[in-house]
C-alpha cells in the first residue's frame, strides 16, 4: 500500500489522483483498492487480482489542494467532480470528508460517486447525502442474488441489500441514483430490462437520467468471462434504442445529458515518442512497473525488470500521453 502524498504527482496516473478529460467534470481517484474481484472487471481489482503490485490511498488534503489548482484553471463556474476509482471509491476511509470539503468549494456544482455498493450501510449513506453527494452511480448487474455472487466473485455479496439501499436512496435521500450495470452478453441479457424496470418502479433518476447500461468490453489488465465476447457497438446501441421505445426511458447517453462540456484541458507536458528522464520512487501499479516523477507528472513505467531503483534517474520513452496519463519504457 504506498500512502500518496505531497512528494508523488496526482496528474499522470489512471489509478490514483484526478484524470481531466477536457471537460468540465475531473475524475477523482482517491483509492484503488476494491473488496470485490469482479469476472469480468476492466482493471483486475480486488482480493483476486493477477497483475497488480501495489494499492495507493491519496492524502484528503492533498488530493484537495490538486482540484483547487485545476479548479482555478478550469475557471468555470459549474465543474462537476467524478469519484470513481480503479477499484470502489468506497474504500476511502474519508470518503464522507472528501465529499464534505468539495461541496463546500464554490464552482463545484456537481458530486458523483461510482461504486458496486458492497462497502454501502444506512449510516455512510446518511452522511454522504449530508455532506453533500449530488447523485450515486450504483452498479447493479443483476437482480439474481446467486448470479450476483457469481459476477462479483464474491461469496459474500449480498445484493438483496444493495437493492434496499437503492430504494432507500431513491425514496428517503436528496442525492439522486442512477444505476448502471454492466451488460455482459451470453451471461445477464435477461437482467437488462428486469433492471430497466426495477430503475423505473423504485424512481432512480430524479435529476438526471436512471440508468447508464455499460457495454463490457476487454482490456488488457483485465479479467475475461469464459465464452464471452463482447457485443458490437451498433448491436449494444440498436438494443439500448429497442429498450428505450420499450420502457419508455431514456438508455443512448451522452455527455449533455448530465450537462457535461468540453472545457480547456490540462496542457501535455510529453509527447508521444519523447524520451525524457524520470526520478523512480518505487514500484508501480502492476507487476514489472515502476513509478517516475517528471516535470511535476507521475509517469507509469512498464516492462521494468527487477528491484526499482528509488532516487535514481533513467531515461523513459513515452508511449501515451492521452489525457495527461503517461506510460513509458525504459530507453
Amino acid at each position: 500500500m504506498l500512502k500518496v502524498s505531497d512528494d508523488i504527482p496526482l496528474i499522470g496516473h489512471v489509478a490514483f489522483g484526478i484524470i481531466d478529460r477536457g471537460t468540465n467534470l475531473l475524475q477523482l481517484r482517491p483509492s484503488s483498492l476494491c473488496p470485490l474481484s469482479c469476472i469480468f472487471c476492466s482493471v483486475d481489482a480486488g482480493p483476486k487480482s493477477r497483475f497488480r503490485r501495489t494499492e495507493f490511498i491519496v492524502d484528503l488534503d492533498y488530493m484537495l489542494e490538486y482540484v483547487k489548482i485545476i479548479a482555478e484553471y478550469k475557471a468555470v463556474k459549474d465543474l462537476q467532480i467524478h469519484i470513481d476509482a480503479a477499484g470502489d471509491p468506497l474504500t476511502y476511509p474519508r470518503i464522507v470528508d472528501l465529499i464534505f470539503c468539495l461541496s463546500e468549494l464554490k464552482n463545484i456544482k456537481v458530486i458523483s460517486l461510482e461504486t458496486h455498493g458492497a462497502l454501502l450501510n444506512y449510516k455512510l449513506l446518511d452522511e454522504m447525502d449530508e455532506a453533500g453527494l449530488s447523485r450515486l452511480n450504483l452498479s447493479i448487474d443483476t437482480l439474481d442474488p446467486q448470479l450476483a455472487k457469481y459476477l462479483s466473485g464474491s461469496k459474500w455479496f449480498d445484493l438483496p441489500k444493495v437493492l434496499e439501499f437503492a430504494e432507500y436512496i431513491a425514496e428517503n435521500l436528496k442525492m439522486d441514483l442512477l444505476i448502471a450495470p454492466v451488460w455482459i452478453p451470453g451471461v445477464n441479457d435477461e437482467d437488462m430490462p428486469r433492471i430497466i424496470k426495477f430503475a423505473k418502479k423504485i424512481g432512480a433518476g430524479k435529476k438526471w437520467p436512471p440508468l447508464g447500461i455499460q457495454k463490457y468490453e476487454v482490456h488488457r489488465y483485465g479479467r475475461k468471462p469464459k465464452g464471452v465476447k463482447p457485443m458490437t457497438w451498433y448491436k449494444f446501441y440498436q438494443t439500448l434504442k429497442k429498450w428505450e421505445k420499450a420502457y419508455n426511458v431514456k438508455l443512448v447517453l451522452n455527455p449533455r445529458d448530465f450537462g457535461i462540456y468540453k472545457v480547456k484541458p490540462l496542457p501535455l507536458i510529453f509527447k508521444k515518442g519523447q524520451k525524457i528522464s524520470a526520478k523512480v520512487i518505487g514500484w508501480g501499479w502492476h507487476k514489472n512497473e515502476w513509478l517516475g516523477v517528471a516535470k511535476d507528472r507521475i509517469v507509469a513505467i512498464i516492462g521494468a525488470k527487477g528491484e526499482p531503483p528509488v532516487g535514481s534517474k533513467v531515461k523513459v520513452e513515452i508511449v501515451r500521453n492521452k489525457n495527461n496519463i503517461y506510460v513509458g519504457v525504459l530507453g
